[in-house]
């Protein structure tokens, strides 16, 4: 059983490119990547997390659909959609509880007629095509930046295995739902030997749209002789395929040399795909 935590505020306004409002519902994160991970970065920074080993061990917001039913009347009005999650994992692997919260929460802002953007290295339950309880306008994504098995175990050793990630996705899209891939941090090649992008690409042809971004705050990354000139390259084949297969895309900011500001709304008006639940 996990730990409980209370906050006193649960929805916030994302500074995130392609964000609007978001939530973090869980304290830490079981996965324990090391790209490095941003979110253990910030939460080490503010001492919430301590250390590494204190951030796989996460806890639960237990009062966090009491703080939905204060605060949804409050930002109802200003929230085009909420984002779960950026700072923890909504659907974390092997971790019962936290899936058991997220889907309450889904349920909850749908109620409130709330869209939300999912994104998580877990494994979507099938329960989400159940449409009595979840709008078909959420869109469910997942990290993906390699199919390297070796890159997994080194960098986000106890998240889902990838061929699980993308099997889940792809169900909920043959269900109709919308589905999304995010292809960040991207690892340069003196961090992942067994790299092969159009292959990924084409195991994620399915889904709505596709966010790819370049790996930060990693040593090795970023000495990389020819780091500029392969996130280019990366970045137009993303593009490209994008546009062959019509997939909506967004560049991250700095992956590229010259930024594209406007496919950053990408999640501000739900996509066309077709719902034949």
């Amino acid at each position: 059983m996990l730990k409980k935590i209370k906050r006193k505020s649960l929805l916030y306004k994302s500074g995130v490119e392609y964000a609007d409002f978001c939530l973090n519902h869980v304290e830490g994160c079981s996965h324990g990547c090391n790209f490095p991970c941003y979110a253990f970065q910030m939460s080490r920074r503010f001492g919430k997390s301590k250390t590494y080993e204190d951030w796989i061990k996460p806890k639960l917001v237990e009062n966090a659909l009491e703080l939905l039913d204060k605060e949804i009347p409050k930002y109802k009005d200003q929230i085009n959609f909420v984002h779960l999650c950026f700072m923890t994992d909504p659907f974390m692997y092997k971790q019962k509880e936290v899936q058991d919260m997220t889907l309450k929460i889904i349920e909850k802002l749908n109620k409130n007629n709330i869209r939300c953007t999912v994104l998580t290295k877990g494994i979507y339950p099938k329960a989400l095509t159940n449409t009595d309880k979840y709008k078909t306008i959420n869109e469910y994504g997942i990290t993906l930046v390699s199919l390297n098995d070796k890159f997994k175990k080194d960098f986000e050793a106890y998240s889902a295995p990838y061929s699980e990630r993308i099997k889940a996705l792809e169900h909920l899209h043959n269900k109709g739902l919308r589905t999304w891939v995010s292809m960040e941090p991207y690892p340069t090649p003196n961090l992942d030997n067994d790299q092969n992008l159009k292959k990924l690409l084409n195991k994620i042809k399915f889904v709505d749209k596709i966010i790819f971004g370049k790996l930060n705050y990693n040593v090795v990354s970023s000495q990389f002789k020819d780091n500029a000139e392969f996130y280019e390259n990366c970045a137009n084949q993303v593009i490209k395929f994008c546009e062959l297969n019509d997939i909506k895309y967004h560049i991250k900011f700095g992956t590229k040399k010259e930024f594209n500001k406007e496919t950053a709304v990408m999640f501000n008006k739900v996509c066309n795909a077709p719902i034949s639940i």
